[in-house]
């Protein structure tokens, strides 16, 4: 790069700045932000406040990740069809759609205006923290020039400073991702009927619900969705007294969910270490020397649907309490080369959302009838702030307190502190509608039967009293108030994964006034929610075969590397039986499956011997009707369903053939049937091939790992690309935390960065990193001289 070059480029980002507010406050260069690493690229930034620890986050993510970080920019300024065309597919939260439907959401969804004036009722430290991360992306692009960024955006134009209005649209976007997010491609598909009418499509509850789980990020049947798991235990599990956190989100590999490992600290008011997702200035999952959390996406809505009664004249005219309401359209367009066709489209919202359309799901838009989509967390910029208290926390009462102001989007919360005090908590954005409201407010027998099938609520939107119950004591009237969400302080244990507050601690009861928006109870479970409930039973009872009865910090790590795969547990001793009394029977293909599985261990480690067949034998048998011998009981939750039911002749022959087919598949993908796990699920790192443990979502394997948009085993093996991310462990002594991690991935989404799947290895061996918490302990783990910036 040029010195003219370099000159352009710092005026443009001082443009950029000075034009957003974004400049840091006081005098330029009067104050420095420090930044060390440690072992791995760990980042330990400090400064005097929150805008230094900002800054110099923004700066330091960058250095791992910039590339990354300019696509999330492109992104959210709808430019992604400019720069690589509309035809060309990209993420938008966790699903793939092409660019010119990305550009379009997002300059029909995003409000500038509106994201400001929401944003300027944060707390000041909060609003400080969105300057100073905005001043330190765009210093690092001055201070590396953009001819000098990674190969993946050298040179690149699309790379350009970043404002703080792009910023609060980057935060938008995370909040949306369970709601509206989710939705784009559904509400850009609504086009009001022709005048002749449309009729009602005829779709059962079953296609509605299959149709439904590919919108929803923590139920969807291709998997790759979002998922965790979060453990804390209190003073009567633990053997010194001291709580115990285990985290462990499933997250994506690649892309913006991406966590990156940070530790923060403003000396004397916060020291808070663990990781974020990209483009965030604070730690969302973490520990400081009191208290840990963690988060699991939780099984609350976080939007509903209004069934509009329309005028049979005019299908953009909607009807409520008796009125007309004409929609609000709105031309969406995409900048297009001179002579090019135009690409547009016109979006229609009413008081209740934007209307979508889901046509295979029976969400249409007829001559009578359509429907609108409220997201609660539309304009919630509260989650900042709620991080931030829960970095200064003190306790499990304090995290919960730092939750009150509705700002966690959509996850639980899992806690434990030094005093042995463990949390469990819904206390995310969910509307304020009570299961009294869904009975008063029930739409047509259709619309309202898809909350029962796919878990989609539907309100009568003809009704003004169907809207949103308004607590004006809450943070944000028309989100429901913590004090009518389910909480749980215990000195014993509480557990979550992905499923609702049911099972949170299956001794203790939880409330039966929490609305079904929250979460259902008296339903089949994840496995994995079993399975974490089974392991943690068996090691307070000393019956796992681990020394003693406690849960500390050592055994929480060796309970989850155990990689026990409960599907295979549940099912395989007795198709192992089945196997040997009609062996006659059987193909040569069964044969061998049969075979394979009798000496398999049941379990998903690099050795293990059988994995790979199991997980294609049950990808597709557990789909097989009435598979089960023992169906799911409510009164014993964590042990039912199980069994094969081996004695129905047409779920023998279906389950059997199944088996010879996973044969088949494994062999076409150029593997013995006995393939070990770590021969077909690795990754190559600068030239050497690491194992990766674990198992899909549908095997019950509490360290998930999943190769999205792969339905099954290919030559090449399994392309693991979800899964295990951050985890953290972490329990207390007298100095601080005593913590232990792994970020499966790295620090780095460059490929040719030094952090680019560096803690792999580790993973792989299940091996942790002991984190460096206190200042010696950090001057002993640097890898290079601490980097200082004025700002």
């Amino acid at each position: 790069m040029t010195k003219r070059q370099n000159l352009a480029l710092a005026a443009m980002a001082a443009a950029a700045l000075t034009a957003c507010g974004s400049m840091p406050s006081g005098a330029p260069g009067a104050r420095n932000v420090q930044i060390e690493r440690t072992t791995y690229g760990v980042a330990h930034i400090t400064a005097s406040d929150y805008e230094g620890l900002a800054y110099g986050t923004a700066y330091a993510y960058a250095q791992d990740n910039v590339c990354q970080l300019a696509q999330q920019l492109v992104t959210v300024r709808g430019e992604r069809s400019q720069y690589f065309g509309p035809a060309a597919t990209s993420q938008l939260g966790l699903r793939v759609v092409p660019n010119a439907q990305i550009d379009l959401f997002i300059r029909g969804h995003m409000d500038d205006a509106a994201l400001a004036k929401a944003g300027a009722t944060a707390s000041a430290d909060a609003q400080m923290a969105q300057r100073g991360y905005v001043a330190g992306y765009n210093r690092y692009l001055q201070d590396t020039g953009i001819a000098n960024l990674p190969a993946d955006c050298k040179g690149a134009a699309w790379v350009k400073p970043m404002t703080v209005a792009e910023l609060a649209r980057v935060t938008e976007q995370s909040m949306i991702l369970g709601g509206a997010g989710a939705l784009a491609d559904a509400i850009l598909g609504a086009a009001p009927p022709p005048r002749t009418g449309l009729a009602e499509p005829n779709v059962t509850p079953k296609q509605a619900a299959h149709e439904l789980a590919r919108y929803s990020f923590n139920n969807n049947p291709q998997g790759g969705e979002l998922g965790s798991n979060g453990w804390a235990f209190g003073r009567n599990a633990t053997p010194d007294g001291a709580g115990v956190l285990l985290g462990n989100p499933h997250f994506p590999w690649v892309g913006v969910n991406r966590f990156w490992q940070m530790h923060l600290t403003i000396p004397g008011k916060v020291d808070v270490m663990g990781a974020t997702t990209g483009s965030s200035p604070v730690v969302t999952i973490g520990f400081n020397k009191d208290v840990a959390w963690t988060h699991t996406v939780s099984t609350g809505k976080r939007f509903t649907l209004y069934e509009l009664a329309l005028d049979p004249a005019d299908p953009t005219t909607y009807i409520v309490d008796g009125k007309p309401k004409k929609m609000v359209s709105r031309v969406v367009s995409l900048p297009v080369p001179a002579g090019s066709p135009p690409v547009q489209v016109t979006q229609y919202s009413t008081d209740w959302g934007p209307v979508l359309v889901i046509p295979r799901a029976g969400i249409t838009w007829s001559s009578s009838t359509a429907y609108a989509i409220r997201d609660a967390n539309t304009m919630n910029v509260r989650s900042g702030d709620a991080w931030m208290a829960m970095a200064r926390a003190r306790n499990v009462g304090e995290i919960r307190s730092a939750m009150a102001n509705q700002g966690i989007p959509w996850v639980n919360t899992i806690a434990a502190d030094r005093d042995g005090n463990a949390l469990y908590a819904d206390f995310s954005v969910v509307p304020d509608v009570s299961a009294d409201m869904l009975r008063r407010c029930a739409p047509s027998a259709r619309a309202a039967g898809l909350l029962g099938a796919a878990g989609i609520p539907v309100l009568n939107g003809s009704r003004s009293d169907c809207a949103w119950n308004k607590d004006a004591s809450v943070a944000s009237p028309g989100v429901m108030s913590t004090a009518n969400m389910p909480a749980i302080v215990t000195a014993d244990w509480v557990q979550n994964s992905n499923d609702s507050f049911w099972l949170s601690n299956p001794a203790i009861t939880p409330s039966p006034a929490i609305s079904p928006l929250v979460g259902v109870t008296n339903t089949p479970q994840r496995l994995r929610t079993r399975s974490a409930i089974m392991e943690i039973r068996g090691r307070l009872a000393g019956t796992d075969g681990l020394p003693g009865n406690k849960m500390g910090v050592n055994e929480v790590r060796t309970v989850l590397f155990r990689d026990r795969n409960l599907a295979a547990m549940l099912t395989v001793p007795e198709l192992v039986t089945a196997c040997a009394t009609g062996n006659a029977a059987l193909t040569p293909e069964q044969a061998e499956g049969c075979r394979v599985l009798a000496a398999w261990e049941k379990t998903n480690n690099v050795e293990s011997r059988g994995a790979p067949l199991f997980r294609e034998f049950w990808r597709k048998a557990k789909d097989i009707p009435n598979v089960w011998r023992v169906p799911f009981n409510p009164a014993d939750p964590v042990n039912t369903p199980a069994g094969l039911n081996m004695a129905d002749a047409t779920v023998k022959a279906a389950v059997l053939k199944a088996l010879g087919d996973a044969v088949g598949i494994l062999r076409a993908a150029g593997y013995a049937a006995d393939v070990p796990l770590g021969q077909a699920q690795y990754r190559d790192v600068r030239g050497t091939r690491v194992a990766i443990p674990g198992g899909d979502e549908f095997e019950g394997v509490l360290n998930k790992v999943e190769s999205q948009g792969q339905p099954v085993l290919t030559a090449g093996g399994y392309q693991i690309n979800y899964g295990s991310s951050y985890i953290q462990a972490v329990t207390f002594d007298a100095r601080g935390p005593v913590a232990h991690a792994i970020l499966t991935y790295g620090q780095g989404s460059d490929p040719a960065s030094p952090y680019a799947y560096d803690q792999l290895p580790l993973f792989s061996g299940k091996q942790w990193q002991a984190l460096p918490f206190h200042p010696d302990d950090v001057k002993a783990r640097r890898i290079a001289a601490p980097l200082v910036l004025a700002y």
